[in-house]
């Protein structure tokens, strides 16, 4: 799709990710950015940025993936949709109902309104959850799904009812396109503490800040494929733009770090002199994840460019100069403020 005067539904808008994906659109001549979101984990302030943009606007009547009429008005005159809503992996391990009715309920809701709607394309934000651990690394897009966690199973879900409408509808005047996109684990500016793998780096700034080691918990063999959030951004831009459907893309950076490795660079970007703590390993989904982009890169044009130092750098001076915030959102997930 070319994006030039084309009008965007992003839902989930002013979430982490969606929020840098509107930053993203917003260097593009696209007619309208349209934010669809309910503000459970969002912030108006994701947005401050780009709502000075008269292209982008919060559609004022709600923002719920549940609310199925308000959804239908959200998608009128839209000629692409980029879906990121949902529950959280450690919301979906205390609240499956909630995380069923909200990922794959809504994710249904979605697809629905677009298809009354008439609208031809989606990004579908799924995750890397999907694959489990690894059986064999670099894991490509045809590595087994041994997700064994609901928020897995939700966006497992997701994927399969966006291939399988797909598939209901070609051919027909409903026919719609879609990309699925497998985040590995993303980080960067405007990431909170509710990210079961990268809220760890939020959590060790916090120690150091208070002058303390870092924790780290197990050996910190634990090896994950981290990306920035604006090279995520960027991949669902890619993403519209091609004509790719029926598919799922890593992505990623294909670099394994250890959170060894993660907490080490970590204390060298802040100038600590402090030494990594280590704990007993507790609850943890995925020990080994490690995405293979050459896919991406072939199918999409995407590939991942911000190294892990530079993106942490970016996240480190973000999170100095957004303190308040950052207290905020660690009160909001049930974290105790310790400045």
């Amino acid at each position: 799709m070319d994006l030039q005067g084309k009008r965007f539904l992003v839902i989930g808008g002013a979430g982490f990710i969606g929020s840098h994906l509107v930053d993203e659109l917003c260097r593009r001549d696209v007619a309208e950015i349209r934010v669809f979101d309910n503000f459970s984990r969002g912030r108006e302030e994701n947005l401050a940025q780009a709502l000075a943009d008269p292209r982008v606007n919060i559609f004022p009547h709600g923002g719920d993936i549940l609310h199925r009429d308000i959804l239908r008005a959200a998608m009128q005159g839209v000629d692409g949709v980029f879906h990121l809503a949902a529950l959280w992996l450690l919301h979906c391990w205390d609240y499956p109902r909630s995380a069923f009715e909200v990922n794959v309920g809504g994710t249904f809701n979605v697809l629905e309104a677009m298809l009354d709607a008439g609208v031809r394309r989606l990004v579908y934000s799924s995750s890397a959850s999907v694959y489990g651990d690894a059986v064999r690394e670099p894991m490509n897009e045809d590595h087994p799904c041994n997700n064994t966690n609901f928020y897995g199973a939700t966006k497992i879900a997701g994927e399969h009812m966006c291939r399988a409408l797909h598939h209901r509808y070609k051919g027909t005047d409903r026919h719609f396109d879609y990309c699925g996109l497998r985040y590995m684990n993303v980080y960067g500016p405007r990431q909170d503490y509710r990210g079961a793998y990268i809220a760890v780096i939020m959590k060790m700034l916090d120690r150091l800040d208070r002058g303390l080691a870092p924790v780290v918990y197990g050996d910190g063999s634990q090896a994950y494929d981290f990306v920035y959030v604006g090279d995520c951004a960027l991949a669902n831009v890619r993403a519209m733009e091609s004509g790719a459907t029926d598919a799922c893309y890593n992505v990623g950076t294909g670099i394994k770090t250890t959170i060894r490795e993660l907490a080490g660079l970590v204390i060298e970007l802040t100038g600590s002199d402090r030494e990594i703590h280590y704990e007993p390993a507790g609850l943890t989904f995925v020990k080994n994840r490690i995405g293979d982009p050459a896919r991406a890169e072939a199918e999409i044009g995407f590939r991942a460019d911000r190294g892990l130092r530079e993106g942490l750098a970016e996240l480190i001076a973000w999170r100095r100069a957004h303190m308040r915030l950052v207290r905020e959102r660690r009160r909001e997930a049930g974290l105790p403020d310790e400045d």
